[in-house]
């Protein structure tokens, strides 16, 4: 299978810059999909919902994302070791149901913050032919590095927004920071649509696509090309270098990043990325201004989000993260700010630089003991982006599988999976993670085991998968 996945081209990976979404085929009989359908018409019938459950108990699906043209276009987006995280959920859209309003899913059980250069992907499978009438899914196209739009409310929305029609085997797969919604079913019919969500595990080195010419396409209409051209060398493994800018320039775009709409701040963030070094130590201040501003919201949590909210990167943030590794030293001494959600986002944009921040490695090993859980979570994720793993290191990563957040544990057992085998002392602390509370940690620890791959790390492995074994034929009518 993996020698005939269908990549995407140059301008199909530019496309999904842009817009944040594209569609692909699971082309398979008419027949595989309407199994599907019947199975889980079967389950919502009997069951009820079967929540994150769904992929056992109708296994087939699982096939939907080996197809060559699925897997092809996971892999040129997110790499050859992407994973199929824990959470998923299938959506029932009924006959007569209003639509939703426009939203962005939150990081189920983690605390990432939204960044252009995504790391995470909705896909939308749809096991049925799906029409307007039907309620599809809808995107809203180049928002997604967008923290507001000019109204949730659909019937107030100025943007202009894109439906996912098409025949059974449609698979959208979608930025994780875009807005979508369900939209009205006024048919007869019930939609289904079923969403999963796959995540990158390694910094890109180079472009995992169909990849012929390195020139960005000047004919794709784009809100913010500096910004798609940032997340577009990032793609390929290797940044643009920075040229100096004039002072005067310089001192509009930094009006513009205090005083401009949205849009505005986002151009002159990129326009100021390219100044390199110079606009660092301003671009820092302001860094730390916006965190601040952002506090309370930060902290906040909503009715249908109990576990919290995910910010989105700071305008200034997002020129730091650019700049690369010139700015790695400012944003190590930031590290030991006053304010926690300062720090936070110093190591959140430590880790956007990837290798890059090797300069500040000490420091975030210093930040792994931070006394706020975000703090030590974005240190973790940082030190794993930089990919350099000491003994020392993987000792602290280690003991960081017993923090007391779950989200400081889950970055941990990420972290440690990219070292393989060099892991292999952490096996006990895996061990006991694959019992803990946290049914997503309990995923990640036997990912963790995976990576590993030693003798020992599989027997763990096999032995507790045994032991959860799920039969998707057992039911309350057929027990055994």
């Amino acid at each position: 299978m993996a020698g005939s996945i269908q990549l995407l081209s140059d301008d199909e990976v530019q496309r999904f810059i842009v817009d944040g979404c594209l569609t692909v085929q699971a082309d398979y009989p008419p027949s595989f999909h309407a199994g599907i359908r019947d199975q889980i018409e079967a389950v919502f019938a009997e069951e009820g919902n079967p929540g994150n459950n769904i992929l056992p108990r109708v296994p087939q699906i699982g096939r939907v994302f080996e197809h060559p043209n699925v897997q092809g276009a996971l892999t040129s987006l997110l790499g050859p070791d992407y994973i199929l995280n824990p959470h998923r959920h299938c959506h029932l859209n009924p006959p007569k149901r209003r639509g939703q309003q426009w939203h962005k899913d939150c990081y189920v059980y983690d605390h990432n913050l939204r960044h252009p250069r995504f790391y995470w992907l909705l896909a939308f499978y749809f096991p049925q032919d799906t029409t307007e009438d039907m309620g599809p899914s809808a995107v809203l196209p180049g928002m997604q590095v967008y923290k507001t739009i000019s109204s949730a409310d659909p019937e107030q929305t100025e943007e202009a927004a894109r439906a996912f029609c098409g025949r059974a085997g449609t698979v959208a797969l979608i930025h994780f920071d875009s807005w979508h919604r369900a939209t009205e079913n006024v048919s007869t019919k019930n939609r289904y649509m079923l969403k999963f969500q796959f995540a990158r595990t390694r910094e890109p080195e180079q472009p995992t696509w169909d990849h012929q010419s390195r020139a960005w396409s000047p004919g794709i209409e784009d809100r913010h090309p500096a910004l798609a051209r940032d997340v577009w060398h990032w793609l390929c493994g290797n940044l643009a270098k920075k040229q100096r800018l004039p002072n005067g320039k310089m001192k509009d775009l930094f009006s513009a990043l205090k005083c401009g709409s949205e849009g505005e701040r986002l151009d002159a963030a990129y326009g100021l990325a390219e100044s390199g070094a110079s606009a660092v130590p301003e671009l820092v201040v302001a860094m730390r201004e916006e965190a601040l501003a952002t506090v309370a919201e930060t902290a906040a949590k909503t009715p249908d989000n109990a576990h919290g909210t995910n910010p989105t990167s700071g305008c200034a943030a997002l020129a730091l993260a650019s700049i690369g590794e010139p700015a790695a030293g400012a944003l190590a001494g930031v590290l030991s700010d006053e304010h926690w959600w300062v720090r936070a986002v110093a190591a959140h944009v430590l880790g956007r630089l990837g290798a890059s921040a090797m300069e500040a490695e000490l420091a975030l090993r210093k930040a792994m003991r931070d006394r706020h859980w975000w703090v030590r979570r974005n240190a973790i994720e940082a030190l794993g982006s930089i990919g350099v793993f000491s003994h020392a290191l993987i000792a602290d990563l280690t003991d960081a599988l017993g923090d007391e957040d779950y989200r400081v544990r889950r970055n941990a057992v990420l972290t440690l999976a990219k070292s393989g085998e060099a892991s292999c002392t952490a096996l006990e602390a895996l061990r006991e993670m694959l019992e803990e509370e946290n049914r997503y940690n309990r995923f990640y620890a036997a990912y963790g085991l995976q990576q590993i791959d030693t003798p020992a790390a599989r027997d763990i492995l096999l032995r507790s998968l045994f032991n959860a074994r799920w039969c998707p034929v057992t039911t309350k009518d057929n027990l055994y």
